[in-house]
């Protein structure tokens, strides 16, 4: 792996789950699945290419579509499994997925320096188009307004979307602005959100060439 990279476990009662993320893209690879063999084949949302593997399961179609976007456009590699009480409902293993991804970006992240810091992005997708700020202040906050009207997107409530997104900028120790600015299709809108988000961290997170503090203060704490 990579030296920005990191693998997690967290295990609760409601919740296991394990991540390797590296932002860099390349190889990356978990020891033990904690699948079964059929769930470790499901290739739903896994592409494999020469700069990044991506292979996320959660057990949430949607879900698992917006993770591999974020990672595919952020230039992740990025494996994410889980297994959560799906039997009850959707919160507890969105909720704990974006936990566990935001504190396995913040490990791989290491000490802000030599970075950009701040990133920006747009992007749309087909009437929608969303916008994202970020700044990896090590002050976790997000504000996010996408708008949505469905109850559910596929077996993803749409309610979780956006705490999916606080959920990882908390964990992450990032500040994080994400507004769908227009659009009338639920998926496009919410789409469109995890694209901007994936551009405007891939900008924040680029190495600038020194290994400077990008802060006044001289520390990012």
């Amino acid at each position: 792996m990579s030296a920005r990279s990191y693998t997690i476990k967290r295990i609760t009662n409601e919740t296991k789950i394990q991540i390797a993320v590296s932002l860099d893209g390349g190889h990356i690879a978990l020891e033990e699945s904690i699948f079964d063999k059929k769930l470790e084949d499901d290739e739903h949302a896994k592409q494999v290419s020469g700069s990044q593997v991506i292979n996320v399961q959660t057990g949430i179609g949607f879900l698992d579509h917006m993770l591999h976007a974020l990672a595919k456009h952020s230039g992740w590699s990025l494996i994410v499994e889980c297994i959560g009480d799906l039997h009850i409902d959707d919160h507890h293993t969105a909720e704990d997925v974006g936990i566990a991804l935001g504190m396995a970006f913040n490990k791989a992240l290491g000490p802000i320096k030599g970075v950009k810091r701040f990133g920006s992005g747009f992007a749309p997708l087909d009437e929608a188009l969303s916008r994202a700020v970020v700044d990896l202040s090590n002050r976790p906050y997000a504000v996010i307004d996408l708008g949505l009207k469905r109850e559910k997107i596929g077996d993803l409530s749409t309610e979780m979307i956006p705490h999916v997104l606080e959920s990882f900028a908390q964990s992450a120790a990032i500040t994080m602005h994400v507004d769908c600015l227009r659009g009338t299709n639920d998926h496009h809108r919410s789409e469109s959100a995890f694209k901007a988000l994936a551009i405007a961290i891939k900008e924040a997170i680029s190495k600038t060439g020194s290994n400077d503090v990008p802060s006044t203060k001289g520390v990012l704490s």
